[in-house]
């Protein structure tokens, strides 16, 4: 693929608990998005630590497929990584445990960032941190689970649930105390969804809190290399997660480790470069459904994002949208000018979902305390549902 050139220094290596990374740079899940075929393409181009989609853990317990495919890693995914939802200390508990006892994981990570109302409405997700207790009972019973195996754990989280209830600060501290190995944060609230601009002087202001003591990772915003150097540079944090801006973009991480190892190389794909990566997430996700429709099926939600900018035309772009087999998908892509350059900033930029600001769905009274009290607690440990989310 073409490179460009663009000169940085080389950022320090990243380690989280006993795993040192080549590359500070982290894929984050996503919901139906980073499945083992898309977390292949993208170690394929840089190195760095590849997380699943969030599996619940009361799901997991119980062994449903769903969460057991999700859970699944390859031979050559290493190191292993999962990321667990939750809202009961037990359940939660119980699921580390099984990762452990398993040996289903290398690195856990708990989810106290996904904003979706389905998710918070249970009090899950970016609401939970606001109950300093429960967030607390469930940070400290995970680490220690994950400690029976020397597994690292973390956490990912948001800055709080609206700009007049924020916790990242107070979750920051507790989380550290509990012995987590890195925390991130997405500079977004939960009201904020994915609309407007990524705070990253709060990830800045969380780096200053935790200091060396545990390292602290930036999310939002990342659509290109220059972004995540310049988060570092700003924030003071110690790695990169990348969500929606890698979607159609799994060279983005080839970029990523370029610049945060001082590298002024970078991945400039012409359309027929594109038209082959298509092609072989395409099978690549044939192969993980061990179903050629079903992945081919699953590979049209990525169609947009993949030729974003680039001259396909809007009836190319509706076919390939609507492909039902591999041989399909190879038709369509062989009638691309192959030859079309890369589009420059019309390929780039913020993708996937985009959102204005709405009001967080919360459980009844949810704001009224920061405290849980019985009934609430018995409320939560039954309202653990088979959901996914980043």
């Amino acid at each position: 693929m073409t490179t460009t050139s663009l000169q940085t220094t080389a950022a320090p290596a990243l380690r989280i608990g006993n795993i040192e990374l080549d590359s500070p740079v982290v894929l984050a899940p996503m919901a139906g998005i980073t499945n083992t075929a898309f977390r292949r393409l993208c170690r394929e181009y840089g190195a760095g630590l590849y997380v699943t989609e969030m599996v619940t853990s009361r799901a997991l317990v119980e062994r449903s497929p769903k969460s057991m495919r999700i859970i699944h890693h390859e031979p050559y995914e290493v190191p292993r990584s999962v990321q667990l939802y939750g809202v009961d200390p037990v359940t939660i508990g119980q699921a580390v445990r099984m990762l452990i006892d398993e040996d289903r994981a290398d690195h856990i990570d708990l989810n106290f960032g996904c904003p979706v109302p389905k998710v918070t409405r249970k009090g899950g997700g970016s609401a939970l941190p606001w109950k300093l207790d429960l967030f607390t009972d469930i940070v400290t019973t995970a680490v220690r689970e994950a400690s029976r195996g020397d597994i690292p754990l973390t956490i990912k989280m948001r800055k709080g649930i609206d700009a007049d209830h924020l916790t990242y600060l107070d979750a920051g501290r507790i989380a550290a105390e509990a012995g987590v190995a890195a925390m991130t944060l997405h500079g977004r609230t939960t009201a904020d969804l994915y609309s407007g601009t990524a705070d990253w002087e709060a990830i800045a202001r969380l780096k200053d809190l935790i200091g060396d003591a545990v390292p602290v990772l930036g999310n939002g915003d990342i659509f290109a290399a220059e972004d995540a150097v310049d988060m570092m540079a700003q924030t003071g944090c110690d790695g990169v997660v990348i969500g929606r801006g890698c979607q159609g973009r799994p060279w983005l991480f080839g970029d990523l480790a370029a610049a945060l190892n001082g590298s002024d190389e970078r991945i400039r794909p012409n359309l027929g470069q594109v038209a082959d990566v298509v092609y072989t997430h395409g099978v690549y996700l044939t192969e993980y459904y061990d179903d050629e429709f079903y992945g081919v099926r699953d590979l049209r939600k990525h169609i947009a994002w993949y030729f974003k900018g680039y001259p396909v035309g809007g009836q190319a772009r509706r076919s390939l949208a609507m492909v039902s087999s591999l041989a399909e998908l190879r038709g369509l892509l062989d009638e691309l000018d192959r030859d079309a350059p890369y589009p420059g900033a019309d390929a780039e930029g913020s993708r996937g979902r985009t959102t204005r600001p709405k009001r967080p769905h919360l459980p009844e009274g949810w704001l009224d305390s920061r405290e849980m009290n019985p009934e609430r607690s018995a409320e939560l440990a039954e309202a653990e549902l088979d959901v996914s989310g980043g």
